[in-house]
């Protein structure tokens, strides 16, 4: 893409409609081209965190106006919240996803949760890695990795503290010069402070959760990038209370291999696990090899995907019947006044 005047950028932070950006020229605060805007939603380039973009520096001012959005490698998002099927991209050109938990009790820790964060990690394109939190404050961390690993086929799970620094040695590899890692999670499971304590000071604000049921308070309120002293790139991102879907089928395979594995060995091609001869999802949940709350998990997720899909496909159509509205309306009106 070549255009005159412009220089490539990253978006390093995105509040609404204004975008701090980071080139060769320092941090600048951007803009959309207002002739680009509607464009841009509707094909789904909208600037996140993260994000490649061309820009056009204003003149003896700290602004620019973004001109193109760059494509990208990879993409984290989910359903925006709300009753309409729209994308949101939490964050873009992600090499890894740190997906977070805490161990210090309450709902900071749930499996089900963990499945949700973990099918759109898949989804996005990065390599999903499972970071507990507070272990400090946990005397049975093995089990609860044990019981990470059991949900997470095949993805590494590292148990550190941010408050006692423990364990950070093993996110290293992940953050090496040139790599960007996106912290996810919910509120109060300590991304700030993990952060806070890779960057080697208080960058981030952090704040004390509920006692009563282990819910944080939120703390970030825009996803940014911050680079990190090793070169390594993080993106913050404010915790979130809904995790509503958007993936595809496929990006089950990787958070439920285990029950697709079972699932090939039915008898039945269309086996629905619900007590059909031959079915080998069952006969491994009976004989104790596959947890129930899988199969549950698996249908919950495969379900909203499904329906997903098909909201998508009805506002697909809606959309261009819309578009083409004001095309029929005037071939009409023409036709009318021809007959006049």
């Amino acid at each position: 893409m070549n255009i005159p005047d412009t220089v490539p950028a990253r978006v390093i932070s995105e509040s609404k409609d204004l975008f701090q950006v980071q080139g060769a020229g320092g941090v600048l605060a951007a803009a959309i081209a207002g002739r680009m805007r509607h464009r841009l939603k509707a094909e789904g380039l909208y600037p996140a965190a993260g994000d490649w973009v061309v820009i056009k520096p204003l003149a003896g001012e700290k602004k620019a106006v973004i001109q193109a959005v760059l494509p990208r490698k990879s993409k984290f998002s989910r359903k925006a919240a709300g009753e309409r099927t729209v994308e949101q991209i939490v964050a873009a050109n992600v090499d890894t996803v740190f997906i977070v938990s805490g161990l210090d009790g309450g709902r900071s820790f749930n499996l089900r949760r963990l499945e949700r964060y973990l099918t759109l990690a898949w989804s996005s394109g990065a390599a999903p890695v499972m970071v507990l939190n507070k272990a400090d404050v946990c005397p049975g961390v093995e089990n609860f990795i044990r019981e990470v690993e059991a949900i997470a086929p095949g993805v590494p799970v590292h148990a550190v503290s941010a408050r006692e620094r423990a364990g950070l040695e093993a996110l290293a590899p992940y953050l090496t010069e040139g790599s960007t890692v996106a912290f996810l999670g919910s509120s109060g499971v300590g991304k700030s402070a993990l952060i806070n304590a890779l960057l080697g000071h208080e960058r981030q604000q952090t704040g004390a959760v509920r006692s009563d049921d282990r819910l944080g308070r939120h703390t970030t309120t825009m996803r940014q990038l911050l680079l990190l002293p090793a070169g390594g790139i993080v993106i913050d991102t404010p915790g979130m209370r809904e995790i509503q879907m958007w993936a595809g089928e496929d990006d089950l395979h990787g958070t439920f291999s285990d029950v697709e594995m079972y699932a090939r060995e039915c008898r039945y091609a269309d086996c629905g696990h619900d007590g059909e001869p031959g079915c080998a999802v069952r006969a491994a949940i009976d004989q104790g090899e596959l947890d129930p709350a899988r199969l549950a998990s698996y249908r919950k997720l495969g379900n909203e995907i499904h329906y997903l899909a098909a909201r998508e496909a009805q506002c697909a159509r809606c959309y261009e019947k819309e578009k083409w509205r004001p095309i029929a309306k005037l071939v009409k009106e023409i036709n009318r006044s021809r007959l006049e």
